[in-house]
């Protein structure tokens, strides 16, 4: 079986702030995110990268039982995504714009983070925080990409991109506090210009105060 890959702190912590019921979906679409990631990241040829990409799109659209059986994060999603897919079909979409684009401009970027970041949306038990969750998910999304490009001006388009994403009324949710916990953390990376979301002594704290004042 193919087991899923470790998650970063940020995640982590994310994970330990979300409520019970929560936590299990939040930790398997984070591990899908991990996994795309890291065929995006070992992809030369656009084309087999795409393939890779299809690959999931293809496991996703189908149904339950017609799954292929045996890898952690899809029989996860099997479980605690059922129905739901959309949302992570829409993630493979936005990591496959960067294998696909020739640089990450301001348009590549905004398509990426909305369509990697949407999952936070379809966590919700209400959908009148939708499209708060959007955004959060949005500046994760962005913050996450920033910090691991080395092309300063893809960095700038992905931190400018976060940081254009407009607030939307209202707060996260207390069951939530993981996303919140998770938009803090973005902001405070994208607002020093794409670093690490857990890099230095102030990550704890902006943890801390995403999860007490935006849940």
């Amino acid at each position: 079986m193919d087991a899923p890959d470790p998650l970063p702190p940020e995640a982590e912590l994310a994970l330990a702030w979300s409520d019970q019921k929560v936590r299990a979906p939040l930790s398997i679409a984070l591990q899908l995110d991990r996994r795309l990631a890291r065929i995006v990241g070992r992809t030369h040829e656009p084309m087999l990268g795409q393939m890779r990409l299809a690959w999931w799109r293809e496991a996703l659209g189908k149904a339950l039982a017609d799954r292929p059986r045996g890898d952690a994060v899809l029989d996860g999603i099997g479980l605690h995504w059922q129905g739901r897919e959309a949302a992570l079909i829409a993630m493979v979409d936005a990591w496959e714009v960067l294998v696909t684009a020739d640089g990450i401009g301001p348009a590549e970027a905004a398509l990426f983070g909305a369509g990697r970041g949407g999952f936070f949306a379809a966590l919700a038990e209400d959908a009148g925080i939708a499209p708060r969750l959007a955004v959060a998910g949005t500046r994760w999304a962005l913050a996450d990409a920033a910090a691991g490009v080395s092309n300063p001006a893809e960095q700038a388009a992905l931190v400018a991109a976060g940081l254009a994403a407009q607030d939307a009324a209202g707060r996260i949710g207390r069951d939530l506090r993981g996303l919140a916990v998770l938009e803090a953390l973005a902001l405070r990376s994208l607002r020093r210009g794409g670093r690490p979301l857990m890099e230095g002594r102030g990550a704890p704290l902006a943890a801390l105060k995403g999860a007490i004042f935006r849940a």
